[in-house]
């Protein structure tokens, strides 16, 4: 027993830095390591052809399928001033760059960074939680729509000090705003801030908890004369040649609350995460779907920008189960692009609602089975709820639930 408090003492500092992505593996000064995961799954869709928030689209013809979900390979190196991190994603869909960054550190005051290049944008709790150790298979559709691929370009000044400060978390970053495989597409960038407390040693080191709040403040550029802002019900137009180029505001307002309890059945969380502000996005229809009508944009749009007030959070729940390595998991969350309209409001004539404006609900259920502790097997399965409408694409629920099937490996 005592060898193995002992070893969780010398991990444990660890893996909570492998658990954050915009953090080498150790600050302690190392050489090259090379660290990583691999998931790979099978998937069963409810009908062929289905639009998912579940590892991406079913192909048109195909309601199941085997896939490599994340291939990852993290490259760092940290010395007395500077790391540097460097993260690819190899998949069935070919190799991308996920992280790619330089940190600046004095020894003199460790708790303050400076961060260089491309990285999670520090907003809230689960985008910059590692997926290879994240208990539920994806992150929840609202931060899916609206942070895809969780990373941007810029820079980013962290606050996180020792001590008996240990418990506080400061981020501020300036970045593109146009996400993680793009360059920016206009002359504006994006700015993000995020704070954050943690207590990991409360009720004698049984409990934990954490909470934060964050802000996203940025915009997108219209391309066109005309824009729309939502009121009760629907939209009202703006029409005018100086609407070509105006900044459209994207802002967001998040909070989060974690919480852990160690008993004697086994460990318990609770994690939540709530966001809400405005959104421009497209109008959704036969070129975009409506689920991504309101994602946050890579390029340049095209068409007439939606500006739209959302909302959406997520309910995480796990249980251990005493000894045996499986952890029941049940997670449910919202994402409604348009709170200004629902129902069979939606897709009303003359009232500019489209696809991009229908309410997804998500509840999620399975287990997790921790073979070893690099090895671990999840079964899970999404029942996925959207709002009925007058849209002749959602009069009636869609049939797009998913069930998956994943083992991990992490080295």
């Amino acid at each position: 027993m005592k060898k193995a408090l002992l070893l969780a003492t010398l991990i444990g500092p660890a893996v909570a830095m492998a658990q954050n992505n915009n953090a080498p593996s150790s600050y302690d000064p190392h050489d090259i390591k090379i660290t990583g995961y691999l998931q790979t799954q099978f998937q069963k869709a409810q009908s062929p052809g289905i639009t998912s928030f579940s590892g991406g689209d079913f192909s048109k013809n195909s309601d199941n399928r085997f896939m490599i979900r994340r291939g990852r390979l993290k490259i760092d190196r940290v010395d007395t001033y500077s790391s540097i991190v460097f993260q690819l994603d190899a998949t069935q869909d070919g190799v991308q760059l996920m992280d790619a960054f330089i940190q600046l550190r004095h020894p003199s005051q460790k708790g303050l960074s400076l961060t260089a290049g491309l990285f999670n944008r520090p907003f809230g709790y689960s985008i910059v939680y590692s997926s290879g150790y994240r208990d539920f298979p994806e992150r929840a559709r609202v931060f899916q729509t609206l942070m895809p691929r969780e990373r941007d370009l810029g820079g980013m000044v962290s606050y996180h000090p020792g001590a008996k400060m240990k418990f506080l978390n400061l981020d501020l970053a300036l970045v593109n705003g146009s996400g993680h495989s793009a360059k920016d597409y206009d002359s504006k960038k994006d700015l993000i801030g995020n704070l954050g407390f943690k207590f990991d040693s409360l009720a004698d080191k049984r409990l934990q908890l954490g909470f934060g709040g964050s802000f996203y403040k940025g915009s997108v550029r219209n391309d066109t004369k005309t824009y729309y802002t939502a009121i009760a019900n629907g939209y009202t137009a703006h029409t005018s040649d100086d609407n070509e180029g105006k900044a459209i505001g994207r802002n967001y307002y998040g909070a989060n609350f974690q919480i852990e309890l160690d008993n004697s059945f086994g460990k318990s969380s609770f994690k939540t995460e709530y966001v809400a502000g405005d959104q421009p996005g497209v109008a959704g229809g036969a070129d975009i779907k409506g689920p991504y009508a309101s994602r946050s944009f890579t390029t340049q749009p095209a068409t007439d920008l939606y500006q739209r007030k959302f909302n959406g959070y997520y309910l995480w729940f796990t249980q251990e189960i005493a000894k045996t390595g499986v952890t029941a998991l049940l997670a449910y969350d919202v994402y409604d692009p348009n709170t200004k309209a629902s129902g069979m409001t939606i897709g009303m004539p003359d009232n500019f609602t489209a696809d991009g404006d229908v309410k997804f609900s998500t509840l999620g259920y399975g287990v997790a089975y921790q073979i070893s502790n690099r090895l671990k097997l999840t079964v899970y399965n999404e029942h996925v709820t959207n709002e009925k409408t007058s849209l002749k694409n959602f009069s009636d629920d869609l049939k797009d639930n998913v069930f998956t099937t994943r083992l991990l490996y992490r080295w």
